[in-house]
């Protein structure tokens, strides 16, 4: 790759001459923040393009001059993808001013949006329509289409319809040179070459920038319903979740597994959460169902319940009665990670194992940090899809300071359990420039060896998000 340049004067001045007024700005500070607030980007330059031939051309002029360039989609990425702290001051390419529907066809099941769309929009869209676009996370309200497609977002469906990448029929993109790929047909078979689609979908903006994509809708169930149950254990959880597939199959959305620290820290630090059940439990589950009409949500839930409890697996539970009720057990779930920040963790890690493997990780995790004190550990997340936050938090009374030193000796830890079982160190959050030591220390040679190459083929320059995913020259 070749020595990069910064976003000088210069370079300014001639991507003024080629873009209309207004697209190139002074850098806000929230351009380069993420949202834990531990890294500050730099840059020298922010430009906001209306459309794709704007974007290919602030790519093409930052080619010809070897200027760094970091995408910039919602910024609620938790991996530092998208600010960069080191290297020549780059320029940032916000496509927040691309939020166009392009196309939405109903009968085909597909609405092609641009990157800068919001997914609570989108959402909207699909729901004005009948339809469902079911990718759904804690940040919809701010995340936007191109940054969720770039990082392969997961969330809480992910167990029913998939990652971002399996509801995407194509994209369009600027690549590295500043030519554009056109790849917006929407096809569900198209075998005429290899499919880029899925190398720029989870590259981390590092192989080019997803100007739109045509994404894949479903049919909205007709009626939907979410349970708390009370388990004993994760193993009980286990099969808890084998038995709801049994009974229930496709309709089965969520299941999400809960554990008492997250409930205590919520009373600890807040939200102010109301409480679903008088003694805490020290595990329950989060199981969402939606079914076709004809079908009762509720009723399959009671169903699960009386079979659940006549095999010993559950000890209480509540099912939702109404829409509002569903929403305020989600609650629960979605403000967890409001209280672990509140907290403050010493190390978070989103991981995931063999799902089957998930008892035995939460054992050997616990024991694995035992030796630093009475240490919190708040282990939750998507158990249908094996996908676990597991955070490590200081002792009651102890603060996150004090322990930071500590903070790379939990991780290794963790992350070298993680990898003995067979899981990943990154289940839906991505690389970034957090985890690129974490790719290189615990990824497989051949992968990574591809990887560079295809970085560098598309990429000589090295000029997209240097330093994000793989390590900069």
């Amino acid at each position: 790759m070749t020595q990069l340049s910064p976003a000088d004067a210069a370079f300014i001045a001639r991507l003024a001459a080629d873009l209309p007024e207004g697209v190139l700005s002074d850098v806000e500070p929230r351009y380069l923040a993420e949202p834990r607030g531990l890294y500050h980007g730099q840059a020298m330059a922010l430009a906001r393009p209306r459309n794709t031939e704007e974007v290919a051309t602030l790519v093409r002029h930052a080619a010809a001059a070897r200027v760094p360039v970091v995408p910039y989609g919602g910024g609620t990425g938790l991996v530092a993808g998208q600010v960069a702290w080191d290297g020549p001051a780059p320029l940032v390419i916000s496509l927040e001013r691309m939020t166009a529907t392009r196309g939405l066809d109903p009968l085909a099941g597909t609405l092609t949006v641009e990157a800068g769309a919001i997914l609570a929009d989108v959402q909207a869209v699909a729901e004005g329509a009948g339809k469902l676009f079911p990718l759904s996370l804690a940040s919809e309200g701010s995340a936007r289409i191109g940054g969720l497609l770039s990082t392969n977002a997961g969330g809480v469906n992910v167990l029913r319809y998939g990652n971002a990448r399996d509801l995407v029929l194509g994209v369009e993109a600027v690549l590295p040179t500043g030519e554009v790929l056109h790849g917006l047909k929407g096809l569900r078979k198209d075998n005429l070459g290899y499919d880029l689609r899925h190398l720029l979908i989870g590259a981390e903006g590092t192989l080019g920038i997803i100007t739109a994509a045509c994404l894949r809708l479903v049919p909205r169930p007709a009626d939907q319903a979410t349970a708390l149950m009370v388990v004993d254990s994760p193993a009980d959880a286990l099969r808890l979740l084998d038995l709801a597939r049994d009974l229930v199959g496709d309709g089965l959305s969520a299941f999400e597994l809960i554990a008492r620290a997250g409930l205590e820290f919520l009373d600890e630090v807040g939200p102010e959460i109301r409480q679903p059940f008088a003694e805490k439990p020290a595990w329950m589950c989060l199981i969402d169902l939606g079914l076709p009409k004809g079908q009762c949500a509720g009723e399959a839930l009671l169903a699960l319940f009386e079979a659940a409890a006549g095999a010993g697996l559950v000890q209480d539970g509540l099912i939702s009665q109404s829409e509002t009720q569903r929403q305020d057990f989600w609650a629960i779930r979605e403000s967890i990670p409001e209280a672990n920040k509140r907290v403050g963790a010493i190390s978070s890690h989103d991981i995931s194992v063999p799902i089957g493997a998930i008892p035995d990780f939460l054992a050997q995790g616990r024991q694995s940090v035992a030796h630093l004190g009475p240490v919190r550990i708040n282990a939750f997340g998507h158990l249908g899809d094996g996908n676990l936050h597991y955070n490590v938090f200081p002792p009651r009374g102890e603060a996150r300071e004090d322990w930071l030193d500590r903070r790379e000796e939990v991780k290794g830890l963790i992350h070298d359990l993680v990898h003995r079982m067979g899981g990943s160190v990154s289940a839906e959050h991505g690389v970034g420039r957090l985890k690129v030591g974490d790719l290189e220390r615990y990824g497989d040679p051949a992968s990574l060896a591809a990887m560079r190459a295809i970085k560098a083929a598309l990429d000589p320059v090295g000029i997209m998000n240097p330093g994000a995913v793989l390590r900069a020259d």
